[in-house]
């Protein structure tokens, strides 16, 4: 009875340092999954962010005049006009 005791408190602290450590992980915050389809004029973007080079794919979040978060292709030719008006 002791034995089972402390192989069941063994697996549950293994399970919550492993619960622990995940929450800790490092990864990207902000990844683009799907692209909006359009394109949007730069008068429309306030401002961008570049997504990690980590994520699956390159990607650009376009942040509105709105304040709505676009998540847009990095190597669309539009999306590069637009990004370098807003850099110049």
């Amino acid at each position: 009875m002791r034995t089972a005791a402390i192989l069941l408190l063994c697996i549950l602290g293994a399970a919550l340092f492993c619960t622990v450590s995940c929450n800790s992980s490092s990864g990207p915050d902000n990844c683009c999954f799907k692209f909006f389809p359009g394109t949007l004029s730069a008068s429309r973007v306030r401002s961008f962010i570049l997504t990690d080079d980590r994520c699956p794919k390159p990607g650009v979040v376009f942040v509105t005049r709105r304040n709505f978060n676009i998540c847009v292709e990095k190597n669309a030719t539009w999306v590069q006009e637009v990004l370098q008006t807003l850099v110049n």
